[in-house]
């Protein structure tokens, strides 16, 4: 089967979500602060495994401008000035289907570390 892909993404600034409806029915509601620290960058998932590093602080966060990438992909530019790391729609996908699970390992990190969502 192919790859779902968006059919609408909308930026809700206000609330701090961005919604990206899949051509398959799937429709996800994504914090800014949870794509903030999921970023697909190098600088959060490094460059070989087990050197992703743990983002604190972002609670507020913001995306400010969504680019499009081709046909495959966008860009998110954020409140704390990251913009590197290019959300496909593979990426954006599974960050919508595992969004729980994603979330709850990063608060359990956070916890483990005694970090802090807030700056």
């Amino acid at each position: 089967m192919d790859q779902p892909v968006p059919t609408d993404i909308t930026l809700h600034q206000s609330s701090r979500i961005l919604e990206v409806a899949f051509d398959d029915g799937q429709r996800f509601k994504l914090p800014c602060e949870y794509l903030r620290v999921h970023s697909p960058s190098a600088e959060v998932q490094g460059h070989g495994p087990g050197q992703r590093v743990l983002q604190t602080g972002k609670r507020d966060v913001n995306i400010m401008n969504v680019v499009p990438v081709g046909n495959y992909a966008v860009g998110l530019h954020f409140s704390d000035g990251h913009s590197t790391g290019l959300y496909s729609w593979k990426t954006l996908y599974d960050l919508g289907t595992n969004h729980e699970q994603y979330w709850q390992a990063y608060l359990n990190e956070l916890s483990a570390a005694g970090a802090s969502r807030d700056s």
